[in-house]
């Protein structure tokens, strides 16, 4: 397909790049959109957009090929490489015009979860189709039947509004009616319509640097530029691959629940490295569910790209280059391609456990370069109500850290995101002065980490205290069996939501929407991650160092890494007979 305005016919061609010249087009085309991150992140309203920063930008050449992205949240960025290519065609480029903005967030055929919009607007040059601008961010709330939007549903049409691609800015003016349309269908209005505006303005940034970038080296250099750093970044992946061990890689993984049944949500990868490439077939994970474990081929495809620029040179650019080394199949009707009406919002969670089912088909053949079982949820809590006060709804919707997976040389990191989940904590301080409850516990939770010659990092613990009534939504997984552990190492510990009424804890669901009275604690505590070799085989000193932390208890160094410690010492001569 040919689109109008590529202008390449008859375009005069430019002077061989130099070097020098080459890096300096190529770093300003990636600057571009790292300000567009910066306008939208500065100017957003939202704690989880202005401060978690759950959003991603882009640039796309005329042809829709990605060029440059910002790197805010890995999984965003390959499934943005699916959906602007597929919202431009749907529209139809000849539509567009300059200073028109398009907005969609519709998850079929290319998209992901609802709360996940993106703007796309085309960037015109000397009178002529340069590309398009793109950001995607994660909304607080966009409808459906909880606040936050992230409740367990069966049918994607209950999880909130859905936008196709439609004009939502034409010629520089925002369209009202499609606006008006849009908000109506939102709890939290005043900071939705502030984070759109947010994203217009991002565009709008990106879209001026890039014709200042024009206006300095002109259009057939930039042109030019583009095609030279999509074959610099293929022939770069490709020298990269040829290093990896090539060979047929096989592993199988579960989501613990589907959120209406207690059926683990089956998952299996192959993955095959070649001269040609990096293959991963899905085939062999279970149909689709009527339920909120449904990742989209968008989801998936981000999920595979991630784990490919894991194992390459950090360095190296993501744009198109890259992605033509990697194939994915996924069977259409499955929980790694799921098809319409299927519900999506929980997709991230299903789409974050297949790369550890990645990492652990590769982790034979890679042992020093892949960790144990991380946590690997996304792990999300929403909630929201009406403010007696200003008869306003607010929402917050926020994900949490967990244990990563020990390492062959390290531990792993305590609370931390994982696998292309690189947001933010929301502060304390933040979330008690704008929304209607107080943080009262923030911690580690001690003895969740998966023992090992090196322990899996620590899960996460954070209390709600709600002086309201509320409604709260867990959207998460983990509670039936922790992270793996490998090559010796131990599980993780599994995670637990709880709410507190009344001084007595009850258990709730990874995936379960309730009431709250005022006085209610809602307790989030996340999974450690899983060890790396035997935890007899752990160096005492670190294990003395883990208890006088809090991390480890003196029982749990006893019993399982077979360590005694008195007091704040070590006693070696016990040590010394537990290991023997």
């Amino acid at each position: 397909m040919t689109l109008a305005g590529n202008g390449e016919e008859g375009r005069p061609k430019p002077a061989p790049l130099d070097p020098i010249s080459f890096e300096v087009i190529r770093n300003a085309l990636v600057a571009a959109t790292d300000e567009m991150v910066l306008t939208l992140r500065r100017s957003a309203y939202s704690t989880n957009i202005k401060t978690r920063s759950d959003f991603s930008c882009a640039f796309f050449d005329a042809k829709l090929r990605a060029v440059a992205q910002g790197f805010t949240q890995p999984v965003h960025l390959g499934s943005m490489v699916e959906q602007v290519p597929q919202a431009i065609r749907s529209y139809g480029p000849e539509n567009l015009h300059a200073g028109d903005v398009i907005i969609t967030n519709d998850p079929f055929p290319s998209g992901v979860h609802l709360n996940d919009v993106s703007l796309i607007s085309p960037v015109f040059a000397d009178g002529e189709l340069l590309g398009y601008v793109a950001n995607l961010a994660h909304h607080v709330d966009v409808g459906g039947g909880a606040p936050a939007s992230i409740g367990a549903f069966r049918e994607v049409f209950q999880e909130g509004v859905i936008i196709p691609p439609v004009k939502v800015v034409e010629g520089g003016r925002i369209v009202d009616d499609v606006f008006a349309l849009i908000l109506a269908q939102i709890r939290s209005k005043h900071e939705t319509a502030g984070d759109f505006r947010a994203q217009i303005a991002a565009n709008a940034t990106g879209a001026r640097r890039l014709q200042a970038l024009v206006e300095r080296h002109g259009l057939a250099t930039i042109v030019a530029s583009m095609q030279e750093l999509l074959d610099y970044t293929e022939r770069r992946t490709r020298a990269e691959i040829a290093a990896l061990p090539f060979g047929v890689y096989e592993a199988e993984g579960s989501v613990d629940t589907d959120g209406y049944t207690d059926e683990p949500v089956h998952l299996r990868a192959r993955v095959e490295i070649s001269a040609e490439g990096v293959s991963f077939d899905m085939t062999g994970c279970d149909p689709q569910r009527r339920a909120p474990v449904n990742s989209t081929y968008a989801m998936t495809f981000s999920a595979c790209a991630y784990a490919l620029k894991c194992l390459i040179d950090s360095d190296l650019p993501v744009n198109d280059g890259f992605y033509r080394a990697v194939s994915v199949s996924a069977p259409a009707g499955s929980v790694a391609n799921c098809s319409w009406p299927s519900p999506v919002v929980g997709g991230w969670e299903t789409q974050t456990r297949l790369v550890d089912v990645i990492f652990l088909a590769l982790l034979p053949a890679l042992p020093d370069a892949l960790p144990a079982g991380t946590k690997a949820m996304m792990c999300h809590a929403g909630f929201g109500g009406v403010d007696p006060v200003t008869n306003e709804y607010t929402c917050f919707l926020e994900t949490f850290g967990g244990g990563y997976g020990a390492r062959s040389t390290s531990d792993g990191p305590d609370a931390v995101q994982a696998h292309g989940q690189n947001t933010e904590n929301a502060p304390v301080e933040e979330t008690e002065l704008n929304y209607p409850v107080r943080v009262v516990r923030l911690s580690l939770v001690d003895d969740s980490d998966g023992p090992g010659r090196f322990r899996g990092g620590l899960g996460l613990r954070k209390d709600f205290l709600f002086d309201r009534p509320t409604t709260f939504t867990v959207l998460s997984d983990r509670t039936a069996a922790g992270p793996w552990g490998v090559f010796g190492g131990l599980p993780g510990k599994t995670a637990s939501y709880v709410l507190i009424r009344d001084g007595e804890e009850h258990q709730l669901s990874a995936k379960a929407t309730v009431d709250l009275v005022a006085g209610d604690v809602v307790s989030y505590r996340t999974c450690g991650g899983g060890g790396y070799g035997p935890p007899a085989e752990r160096d005492p000193a670190s294990v003395l160092r883990d208890v006088l932390e809090d991390k480890v208890s003196a029982e749990r160094a006893r019993d399982v890494y077979r360590v005694a410690v008195d007091g704040r010492r070590l006693d070696l001569a016990a040590t010394a007979e537990l290991r023997a």
